[in-house]
């Protein structure tokens, strides 16, 4: 009985004093408001209140630009000159003039695409998602222009006329054709001209060349539109809710996403192995 009475009593103590009229414990005191807010929520606000180096305006500036498309038509266009027999600062050239005019052209995209983007918040959108301002990005497109058009003379003054001319169709791309049947054209005019910038470059504006193998403008051409489906396979579902009805919308209604995602990966890989060899048997230039 002792033992209980001790047991009891301990208790009451760990509780809290007891009340010696009614030998009741009395409820605890109430737990401060502060103490009730639980540690969730708290590192999340410190965590975005932290410095972010995705959040600056050079860093939004490149995701703007569409990087992986300009890194990849850039070497492309640089590894076809390299086949090409080309100089390594005839390369250099090449690489760099590519990879402006697709920074030129990923700007304009998003430009012309902010409210879309928006309505259907898609990702990787920073202009979209008022991450960087429209300002900021019109600004950097017209520097990129006025760098550009040096860099293309630079290849020699008909080459670099071409690659101009080539960078004309991809933002008349941007803005007409690109809802409907005929949207694979801008890329194939686009990429068709690619072999004449090649062929007619050098180092200097006043380099020049020969005409490019008429086989060889075919298969860029070609490629071209492999290229247009790959890139717009991503933003089939947006596109067609928006009423778009362009070539790769149309071909993924009829067979699916999933066989067009196949269907234009062997298709765009055949025809850069009919470049290669056409560039083996007949070589860039006539």
């Amino acid at each position: 009985m002792a033992i209980t009475r001790r047991s009891r009593r301990k208790r009451a103590d760990a509780d809290g004093a007891s009340d010696p009229t009614t030998g009741t414990v009395p409820d605890p005191a109430p737990e401060p408001l502060a103490s009730k807010v639980t540690a969730g929520p708290e590192p999340q606000r410190r965590a975005s209140g932290r410095f972010s180096v995705a959040d600056l305006g050079p860093v939004l500036l490149v995701r703007a630009a569409h990087p992986r498309q300009a890194l990849l038509t850039a070497a492309g266009v640089a590894a076809a000159a390299a086949l090409a027999g080309r100089s390594s600062r005839e390369l250099g050239l090449v690489f760099a003039t590519v990879l402006v005019g697709q920074a030129v052209l990923g700007w304009h995209n998003d430009l012309v695409d902010r409210r879309r983007d928006a309505a259907h918040d898609a990702a990787g959108k920073p202009v979209a998602q008022d991450r960087l301002d429209p300002g900021t990005v019109w600004f950097a497109l017209i520097c990129g222009v006025l760098l550009v058009v040096p860099l293309s003379v630079a290849n020699g003054v008909t080459a670099g006329s071409a690659y101009l001319l080539s960078l004309v169709a991809g933002l008349m791309g941007n803005v007409v054709l690109r809802t409907g049947l005929l949207s694979w054209v801008p890329w194939a005019v686009s990429f068709a001209l690619y072999p004449a910038f090649l062929s007619y470059g050098g180092w200097g504006g006043d380099a020049h060349g020969d005409p490019p193998e008429i086989a060889i403008t075919v298969l860029a051409a070609l490629l071209g539109i492999g290229v247009h489906v790959l890139v717009a396979l991503p933003g089939l579902v947006a596109d067609n809710e928006d009423g778009q009805r362009h070539l790769p919308l149309r071909i993924a209604l009829r067979i699916g996403a999933a066989k067009l995602l196949v269907l234009a990966c062997v298709y765009t890989g055949l025809v850069i192995v009919g470049l290669l060899v056409a560039g083996n048997a007949v070589g860039l230039s006539q």
